[in-house]
């Protein structure tokens, strides 16, 4: 888990937004739209792997995982969240 303090200092690395621990019902939503092949990266790549955490960006609009306890702040790494809006 990210630390209060270092959670302070990440933002996403194309918009400089701050970043905030997501709750598990999207975490859950997410999981769905993988298990279902309906999220896609920023680079365009199918998100296959259900994540565990995530860190949301403040418009909620991309989603940054956490693997393994380290935050993939690659901008194409970014899952585009766009279709959960309706």
């Amino acid at each position: 888990m990210i630390s209060d303090s270092v959670l302070q200092i990440l933002v996403c690395p194309q918009t400089k937004q701050p970043l905030t621990r997501t709750d598990k019902s999207l975490i859950e939503t997410v999981g769905n739209m993988v298990n279902k092949g309906l999220l896609q990266t920023i680079g365009g790549r199918t998100v296959a792997d259900k994540p565990i955490e995530l860190l949301l960006r403040q418009d909620k609009k991309v989603a940054y995982p956490i693997c393994d306890g380290i935050p993939v702040l690659l901008v194409e790494e970014g899952i585009d969240l766009s279709s959960l809006e309706s």
